[in-house]
């Protein structure tokens, strides 16, 4: 295991030692999309019976949580969420996240709407001083994906179609290159608007409320603007 995956591992338990002694019989847990949240999905086996059931950003991670035998609803039949947990691909001092490596954004966002509280789970690489190193996804409508994109040039962004992928909603990914997002919730809004957006993978209107930060010298709990 790579020192990167270490990291994960580390944060993923962390997550599971705050997590799960906070959760009632009753609760259902969010769960998100990507390495770090397998490893905390691998993790909550043995832990099943803490919580009634689980609602999965992704096709990938219901699949997951079936196999240690996690019951997983619909979210239309689900008012709130005890907590969603998932990683990041950035993240800055106030916890505005961009998302979406894995594809999964819109039901990550979906998921975390309904959520008391977003616990952000990620390895130090993650974290940023100004948004946009990594490339922001954005999902559209396979119609409207040139169209978007050249909306999104206008913006001083550079798109490029993430080819050969197809969201479990059908959609297609451009990734935006080239962004220094000072302001992510304006960036956020103005992206949404554009007609063919799904959504794009700023998390600023709805970001995290504690992030889980994994460090060569241990786990840093943070929240937004205060700190470690």
């Amino acid at each position: 295991m790579n020192k990167q995956d270490q990291l994960k591992q580390q944060v993923a338990k962390a997550a599971i030692d705050y997590v799960v002694p906070k959760l009632k019989q009753n609760d259902v847990l969010g769960i998100g999309t990507g390495s770090t949240a397998n490893f905390f999905i691998d993790m909550l086996d043995g832990h099943q019976d803490k919580f009634r059931a689980a609602i999965a950003s992704s096709e990938a991670s219901a699949e997951r949580l079936a196999k240690i035998n996690v019951a997983v609803l619909d979210m239309n039949d689900v008012e709130q969420l005890a907590f969603y947990v998932d990683g990041a691909d950035e993240s800055n001092g106030q916890l505005q996240l961009i998302k979406g490596g894995g594809a999964a954004l819109t039901r990550e966002k979906i998921v975390a709407s309904i959520a008391k509280q977003f616990v952000c789970i990620a390895d130090e690489s993650k974290w940023v001083n100004t948004l946009g190193a990594f490339p922001l996804p954005v999902e559209v409508l396979p119609m409207a994906r040139e169209a978007v994109a050249r909306q999104l040039e206008s913006l001083g962004g550079e798109p490029v179609w993430r080819k050969g992928c197809v969201t479990d909603n059908g959609g297609h990914i451009l990734d935006v290159h080239g962004l220094q997002i000072a302001d992510a919730i304006k960036t956020e809004t103005e992206i949404n608007q554009m007609v063919g957006v799904i959504t794009n993978g700023l998390f600023a209107l709805r970001k995290a409320d504690v992030m889980l930060l994994g460090r060569e010298d241990g786990v840093q709990i943070i929240y937004p603007g205060l700190g470690t």
